[in-house]
């Protein structure tokens, strides 16, 4: 941490502190502030914390002032519009919150402006750029694109800003309805990004007329409509985002120098422009998924020979897919899915050596599978709701050590599980469901999902073999996947017992092991332990004995969850509760329940109450006391929160189709 004094050494004339991309976590020490000569101030990615002081004022010198990447909360203070000579003012990636002041409009020697990455609320007004003469860069708003609107653009429609942008940057915000007529004047804007900022029409001719020649022009998550303009002009290497709007029409063709162009969820229509790729064949990264698109694939997309991501999915495309793959060695992501496309999938798919996500689910592909051994970092495996045969191959699991989803569900796939799909330890969803597999579970499936990733992506790991033809035992190697979320074994041949240590599937909330001939006597009493359990399903087989009680199981009280097993005792089959209903009721001593019941009853809230309580103040206890924890520990959750949403982003297409 940062000394909340310094020794007695003279640093009143040091015009240059750099102490950035270090591992301090103190709050910013008041000495530092008496350093009025100060003229670069870097304290910039370490996990400072507190409020910036109104003694910031003090470094009236300062021309360089970056404090991002920390932990630092509270308004940025009034007395920021000292420091006139300020000419680079950077707080992005804090926590930082409130209105920001006015008096930043004082900055009258500013050139860039990032206050990006806060929880800034209010409203923005002329007065915060009254003499920011100088201004040609500004970063304001915020990641998450679910977040309340907090932050007003309240400029009026007439205002002539003093200041020639280049690079613009406003996300998350509110700055419509209208397009932003305050841009008039930017003639010399070479980036502009207004992400999810409640605009709406089209984009007004008097923009297109500033004859700009852009680096990077994103719209996205706006309600922008019509049809997109093609007379914008685009530097080498450009980006264009208009993703999620309402855009109508033909995709648009712009200048060959744009390199990454995303229009996904928008309304185009028509086919896709067969000479796209001699219009645009500079493109690395096409996402087009999500519109009502319809035709084929033209084979003159393979004209793109630097593409490395191409996602065509929910549309509405159909027949082959062009021989295209061996022009095309660059592509990482593929995903077609969600289509009508049809035909047999090409073996020069595995020419493509650095391919780790391949979606081709939800069409009409038949025939068997060609070898994708040659596509040995891919990550993501999805053919699922297709109409392939043939077996399983057994390369999947010898030459894709890094696979984390692997999906062939509903299919017509044949033969028995391979035993090389156990070399898969980064497995992290598995989904043979309907199908006509047959043979034994592998008992080196234990072996699976055993990578350890931390707390995140175990939360959605499962194991779904359902509607399959599979036999023999439930394999006891199965209770050692702790991390598993969902096991759905349903509708296959199973016999033998549950295993009876089942309780080891700690994590597990879906367990459905019905339409099966599993037999034994008594539901295995360990299944009390997994209290995370919220879907069970043991109907048609032919369990017997008494229905485990206790925990979860006090809430599994659906008859069909039971249904099918003619040797299942006990509430809630219908059958017995209506016996014991019928039956004459032999009162205790005190009128109530036996001594037994209510002692477990009674062992049970204590335990509940003794759980609670020392887990709550466990935790929650020591952040009250611990003020530099308490910072960490939600800093630490905004960055579960943020991975949490990446990662089901790149696995939503999947679980919406399980759900």
């Amino acid at each position: 941490m940062l000394p909340l004094t310094l020794p007695s050494i003279n640093f009143t004339s040091l015009s240059v502190l750099d102490l950035s991309s270090n591992k301090f976590t103190s709050t910013i020490p008041p000495w530092l502030f008496n350093l009025t000569k100060l003229e670069n101030l870097d304290l910039s990615y370490n996990s400072l914390t507190g409020k910036l002081p109104d003694s910031l004022g003090y470094l009236k010198s300062l021309r360089y002032l970056n404090l991002s990447g920390n932990s630092l909360e509270g308004p940025i203070p009034k007395s920021i519009g000292n420091l006139t000579s300020l000419e680079e003012f950077n707080l992005g990636g804090n926590q930082m919150s409130g209105i920001i002041p006015e008096s930043l409009g004082e900055l009258s020697s500013l050139v860039s402006l990032d206050i990006f990455g806060n929880k800034w609320e209010g409203a923005i007004t002329e007065a915060h750029f009254a003499k920011l003469g100088g201004l040609r860069k500004v970063l304001i708003g915020n990641y998450p694109r679910n977040i309340s609107f907090s932050l007003v653009f309240n400029i009026s429609s007439d205002w002539v800003p003093p200041f020639k942008l280049r690079y613009l940057e406003i996300r998350s915000c509110q700055l419509g309805p209208k397009f932003p007529t305050w841009l008039r004047n930017q003639t010399e804007l070479t980036t502009v990004v207004l992400l999810n900022a409640r605009i709406s029409g089209t984009i007004p001719d008097w923009f297109l007329q500033l004859d700009l020649q852009l680096d990077e022009l994103s719209l996205a998550d706006n309600q922008l409509s019509g049809r997109v303009p093609n007379s914008l002009r685009f530097s080498y290497d450009s980006l264009v985002d208009l993703s999620s709007n309402c855009y109508e029409g033909p995709l648009p063709l712009w200048s060959s120098n744009i390199s990454r162009l995303y229009l996904r969820d928008n309304r185009f229509s028509w086919p896709i422009l067969h000479n796209i790729g001699q219009v645009m064949p500079n493109l690395t990264q096409l996402d087009i998924s999500t519109n009502s698109l319809s035709g084929s694939i033209p084979l003159f997309l393979g004209n793109l020979s630097q593409l490395q991501v191409i996602l065509i999915s929910n549309n509405l495309l159909s027949g082959e897919i062009p021989h295209f793959w061996n022009n095309i060695p660059s592509l990482v992501s593929i995903d077609l899915s969600n289509n009508s496309l049809s035909g047999t999938i090409q073996r020069s798919l595995s020419s493509l050596t650095s391919l780790e996500f391949l979606g081709l689910s939800s069409n009409n592909f038949s025939g068997e599978v060609p070898s994708l051994k040659n596509c040995t970092y891919l990550n993501i495996l999805d053919l699922g709701d297709n109409k392939f045969s043939g077996p399983i191959l057994a390369s999947i699991g010898e030459s894709m050590p890094n696979l984390q989803i692997l999906s062939l569900r509903s299919n017509s796939f044949t033969g028995s599980i391979p035993l090389k799909l156990c070399g898969l330890s980064a497995l992290h969803i598995l989904d043979f469901s309907h199908n006509n597999l047959f043979g034994n579970i592998p008992h080196c499936i234990g072996r699976v999902f055993v990578y350890d990733y931390g707390s995140i992506l175990y939360l959605v790991t499962s194991v779904d073999l359902s509607d399959n033809k599979l036999s023999g035992e439930i394999p006891m190697e199965l209770t050692s996947l702790i991390k598993l979320g969902t096991l759905n074994l349903s509708m296959n041949h199973l016999t033998g017992n549950i295993p009876t240590n089942i309780g080891n599937l700690e994590s597990i909330e879906t367990l459905d092991l019905s339409k099966n001939k599993l037999s034994g006597y008594s539901i295995p009493q360990s299944m009390v332990s997994l209290t995370f359990l919220n879907h069970l399903n043991l109907s048609y087989n032919n369990l017997s004995g008494k229905i485990a009680t206790g925990n979860q199981f006090h809430t599994f009280v659906d008859p069909s969850i039971y249904e099918g097993n003619p040797g299942l005792s006990s509430c809630p089959l219908p059958i017995v509760c209506q016996v014991n209903v019928g039956a004459p009721q032999v009162p205790s001593g005190d009128g109530g329940e036996d001594d037994d019941s209510k002692l477990e009853k009674l062992q049970f809230v204590i335990s509940l109450v003794i759980g609670f309580c020392a887990g709550f103040w466990g935790v929650f206890g020591t952040l009250a006391m611990k003020r530099s924890w308490r910072y960490a520990y939600f800093h630490f959750l905004d960055k579960v929160k943020d991975a949490v949403f990446y990662f089901v982003s790149a696995i939503g297409t999947y679980l919406r189709k399980r759900s």
